[in-house]
């Protein structure tokens, strides 16, 4: 439970009609019930900082600083369905931004673990996940493409910006029996988002659809 959900933070009533409200447009893309459950649960105005109430509760990406965006909610929802989580796993995620996807993923998994490169967000994010109560999630600043080694195994991995290529070392990471969604592509206009999946040694692949994200830079 989160510090939000016991009124401990700026999320008043207005706030919470939005969210229902944002959640009721993502079910034709989003069936899961867990997902939707924890979307309605997780302030996304907090999450935008400089965004109006209402501007935040739209169903479109929003600047958070830095030349980054927070994703757009329905694109947030289906990519969080396709982990297909049972609340027990560790989950590797790069490219936290403010916070937002990572808070909704520790109401849906046992422990999560996100990093970003913009050493200035991760720091940022990190104190607003302390702030709001997300005790189960741990913020590091740092490459991506180095995943988080003496964390590893893991048993999901969500990438929210787009290598060229999936990172073997993010593959490497992933656990037996374990999940990786990624868009990947080397441009815009050519990105797919990919569903791994890890059985035996052997790793499958699953084309979810046509994306768009920033790329997936390595820290200088």
């Amino acid at each position: 439970m989160n510090s939000a959900e016991h009124g401990l933070v700026d999320d008043p009533e207005e706030a919470r009609a939005l969210r229902t409200r944002l959640v009721r447009e993502l079910t034709d893309d989003v069936q899961d019930a867990r997902v939707l459950g924890a979307m309605e649960r997780t302030p996304r105005h907090l999450f935008v900082p400089g965004v109006s109430l209402r501007q935040a509760y739209l169903n479109h990406p929003a600047p958070i600083g830095y030349g980054q965006t927070i994703s757009q909610p329905t694109i947030v929802g289906i990519m969080t369905e396709a982990l297909e989580l049972g609340g027990r796993e560790r989950v590797l995620e790069i490219g936290t931004g403010s916070g937002y996807q990572a808070a909704i993923l520790s109401l849906l998994a046992a422990e999560v673990f996100t990093i970003e490169v913009v050493s200035e967000l991760a720091y940022e994010a990190r104190a607003r996940l302390l702030r709001l109560g997300y005790a189960n999630v741990h913020v590091r600043a740092g490459d991506g493409y180095a995943g988080w080694p003496e964390e590893a195994p893991f048993d999901r991995v969500l990438v929210t910006a787009a290598p060229d290529e999936v990172p073997e070392t993010l593959l490497d990471q992933l656990a037996d029996d374990g999940i990786l969604v990624v868009p990947a592509g080397p441009s815009a206009w050519t990105q797919r988002l990919l569903r791994y999946r890890k059985n035996g040694g052997f790793v499958s692949c699953e084309d979810l659809g046509a994306v768009r994200f920033v790329p997936m830079v390595p820290s200088d």
